[in-house]
């Protein structure tokens, strides 16, 4: 708890092997610091409680829990912020997010996680920071991996002017419309574009970009970031149609567009 009468919202990442057969020791890709931080705390907000107590036990494993998991206060985020996202008309939710932070208004520090990588970013959690914000709670980001950036940062494309698409149409021509226009901006203002898809649907996206990409346009992708089988390759489109090559549907993907 912290020293003044509310407490501290603070921003845990988790590690980004979350649905993979193969799990990276946690200090590999998290900060001492974090995974202690992350130890004291009591009362959380996540995506997803089993996913959150399952984070928790390793956690454990390197820095004992301030109480032991079956007296962790976690709820859940409600699930129509997973179907719509958090920013609906004017950028408010249907719900009330200010009853999550309850315990923090009476005194108690508070953590916010997703399932993967830094919550509120590519996941939900920013109706809850908003909240945090709008009460006068103190919000405290943590240092961690957030995939994004590492993508980015490995793809060669444009990091000074870039934006995050978020997920792409499943329907076979709205995607093949969105990637065109992604395109555009790309080619024509120099933004690299980000996006990201669930796993088991990495293939079918890969093959839609190789096909509807224009062959000079820069095509990169990045795997199972920080796991040992963590993969990073950036070429022109044209010569990805060069060679035969598709993506791990049991990986998480980052995928981006620019020249």
């Amino acid at each position: 708890m912290t020293a003044t009468s509310t407490g501290t919202l603070y921003l845990v990442p988790a590690p980004l092997d979350f649905g993979c057969d193969i799990q990276a020791p946690l200090d590999q890709s998290l900060p001492a610091a974090t995974l202690q931080a992350a130890s004291q705390i009591t009362h959380w907000i996540c995506e997803n409680a089993k996913s959150t107590r399952a984070y928790l036990k390793r956690v454990d494993t390197l820095f004992p829990l301030k109480l032991p998991l079956q007296s962790q206060q976690i709820d859940e985020l409600p699930r129509e912020v997973h179907k719509k996202g958090d920013h609906g008309a004017d950028g408010h939710v249907t719900f009330d997010t200010r009853t999550l932070l309850t315990p923090a208004l009476a005194g108690n520090d508070m953590g916010l996680v997703s399932e993967a990588g830094m919550p509120a970013v590519a996941d939900p959690g920013s109706s809850v920071v908003r909240a945090a914000h709008d009460c006068g709670l103190r919000v405290v980001p943590l240092v961690g991996p957030v995939s994004l950036l590492l993508a980015l940062a490995s793809s060669g494309l444009n990091g000074q002017g870039f934006a995050f698409a978020g997920y792409l149409p499943q329907d076979p021509a709205q995607r093949t419309q969105r990637i065109r226009e992604l395109e555009a901006l790309a080619l024509k203002q120099g933004q690299t574009q980000l996006f990201i898809e669930t796993p088991y649907r990495n293939a079918a996206l890969w093959q839609a970009l190789v096909q509807t990409l224009q062959p000079n346009t820069r095509l990169a992708i990045a795997s199972g970031l920080t796991l040992p089988q963590a993969r990073t390759a950036s070429r022109l489109v044209r010569q990805w149609r060069q060679q035969i090559e598709v993506p791990d549907n049991r990986i998480p993907a980052v995928f981006a567009i620019g020249r």
